[in-house]
């Protein structure tokens, strides 16, 4: 009896957000070990199945790092790293593309379908979707009267996210899957794109309920360690001047405070090593990591 009640009770807190979030779109980073781990991949779409399920509309965008470094040491090409980005030349753009909108993209399709969903893989690439340019660093060079310009190769950045595809797709109750992958007409060219910039872009050009990037960890921390369960953009900000974020957690909390300023009503970096995170964030009125809003 207890445990009927329990599950009562659960359905009962998920309900004001059912409700909330019906029709709306969440657009879903995927990365991390909810990629490597089978327990997870397997918790994974069957939350993005049941997320469409109930007439929320799921847009995942996945990573594939060690993936692409796999695959490169196969072929015995080194990886190359530049403030951490992959310096990527024609050879390992090629490498890369295979990986992501192939290997990739098309497991985590089969995922969700055997789950029971509707799942189409895209890359950037498909319907003009990701409009990319060239992504240039300029570095501060002494001897020199002007920044040095470090060329990444096929790095790049969004230019602009075509939307007609996806909202043709959500029309037709599929969940699209999509590699990051730019391209640039004009030029020809196929451009690596960090996946959090490209989940971000693409929930902003959306008018996304929601951006949640899937991690290795559990959020945001304060000094103490302890997980800031909220954090608005002013504060978010002071903790990046003082040190407390810093690192790799920087551009993430950049790429959600950047969805927030945009129109993406919330943003979250949540744990995705946590069984059942996305429904776990979603559905409860705990939440599992941090989520940024405006105040």
């Amino acid at each position: 009896m207890k445990h009927s009640r329990a599950i009562a009770g659960t359905l009962v807190e998920a309900l004001p957000y059912l409700q909330r979030f019906a029709d709306q779109t969440v657009v879903i980073k995927y990365g991390g070990n909810a990629m490597v781990e089978a327990a997870l991949k397997e918790s994974f779409a069957t939350d993005i199945t049941l997320l469409k399920q109930v007439g929320i509309n799921p847009v995942v965008v996945h990573g594939g790092g060690p993936q692409i470094g796999n695959h490169l040491a196969k072929i015995g090409k080194e990886a190359k790293f530049i403030d951490g980005m992959r310096v990527t030349d024609s050879e390992t753009m090629d490498v890369v593309e295979m990986v992501l909108a192939g290997l990739v993209n098309k497991e985590i399709v089969g995922n969700i379908n055997r789950a029971g969903g509707k799942a189409v893989g895209l890359s950037g690439k498909d319907g003009g979707l990701i409009c990319a340019r060239k992504m240039k660093i300029e570095k501060n060079a002494p001897e020199l009267d002007v920044p040095e310009i470090i060329d990444l190769g096929h790095v790049g950045h969004v230019h602009a996210i075509n939307t007609e595809i996806l909202q043709l797709l959500e029309a037709d109750r599929f969940v699209p899957v999509i590699a990051p992958i730019g391209y640039h007409k004009a030029a020809g060219e196929s451009y690596n794109i960090n996946a959090d910039l490209v989940a971000g872009a693409i929930a902003s050009a959306l008018g996304a309920a929601k951006l949640i990037l899937l991690t290795d960890i559990v959020g945001v921390l304060d000094d103490d360690k302890q997980l800031c369960s909220q954090l608005t953009p002013a504060a978010s900000e002071a903790m990046i001047d003082d040190g407390t974020i810093a690192g790799g957690m920087i551009p993430k909390v950049r790429c959600c405070l950047d969805a927030v300023a945009n129109g993406v009503a919330q943003a979250h970096i949540i744990d995705g090593r946590v069984p059942h995170a996305l429904l776990l964030e979603i559905f409860t009125d705990e939440g599992v990591g941090t989520v940024f809003h405006t105040p």
